[in-house]
């Protein structure tokens, strides 16, 4: 953690945000080189689109190493946003070591987000129980919809495991040993803010998969709380 205190103070209003929300910070890797990067936000008030500029000061991502620290013990579902690609296909085979050793009812369930077109994240198909991938992804690879998407590109991930795409306003569809999957969209009256909106969909898909819902109802959910969420400014009150 850098010794500023303007810095300091970046990390006091992060962490008592964290907190404020009942979100455990205990496994937080704090660095004592780079400066906790900002974002500002800029959100167009009669459409609810937004531009992000984003200053990034080199913070080092966390690294396998690190993960190696934690009590896999304590968790039941990890996920991963492609980030330092070759780290967290180490941190998932750590996972993977951990199921190997255990009972069923103790295995931890993987999930990771392919978002950005860059040619390394492409691996992170092959891992992760569940796989999330942006439009942008699916765009890249030729397909112009999600349905085609997780049609076209199911063969990259371990069998068994669950394909998703989000695609806006068009809903979301998703593909598994089971079958393909459709949601429609949940639009709001009227467009506020969609800045996080392709996060919270991911976040609820995966809080509906956790405690027990089959993959179109977590579809549904999820589209339901991410159109919720372009209704609102910010993020309180989703729920």
């Amino acid at each position: 953690m850098a010794s500023s205190d303007k810095n300091q103070r970046k990390k006091n209003f992060i962490t008592d945000d964290f907190q404020s929300r009942g979100i455990n910070i205990s496994n937080i890797v704090w660095q004592r080189v780079g400066i906790t990067p900002c974002a500002c936000c800029i959100v167009n008030l009669s459409s609810g689109s937004r531009t992000v500029v984003l200053s990034d000061m080199d913070l080092r991502d966390v690294t396998s190493d690190d993960f190696r620290k934690i009590d896999l013990s304590l968790y039941k579902w990890i996920h991963w946003e492609g980030r330092n690609v070759s780290e967290q296909v180490a941190m998932i085979q750590q996972v993977e070591q951990y199921n190997a050793t255990v009972s069923a009812e103790q295995h931890i369930t993987t999930s990771v987000e392919i978002e950005k077109t860059r040619e390394e994240l492409y691996q992170l198909f092959g891992h992760g129980d569940v796989v999330f991938i942006s439009k942008d992804v699916a765009r890249h690879f030729g397909f112009n919809s999600a349905s085609e998407a997780v049609k076209g590109l199911y063969n990259r991930v371990k069998p068994g495991a669950y394909l998703i795409c989000a695609w806006a306003e068009k809903g979301a569809d998703a593909m598994g040993p089971d079958g393909i999957f459709h949601s429609n969209a949940f639009p709001p009256e009227n467009v506020v803010d969609t800045l996080g909106a392709g996060d919270t969909f991911n976040a609820a898909v995966l809080f509906s998969l956790y405690n027990g819902k089959s993959i179109q109802e977590s579809l549904i959910f999820g589209c339901q709380i991410a159109g919720r969420k372009c209704g609102i400014q910010g993020y309180d009150g989703i729920v």
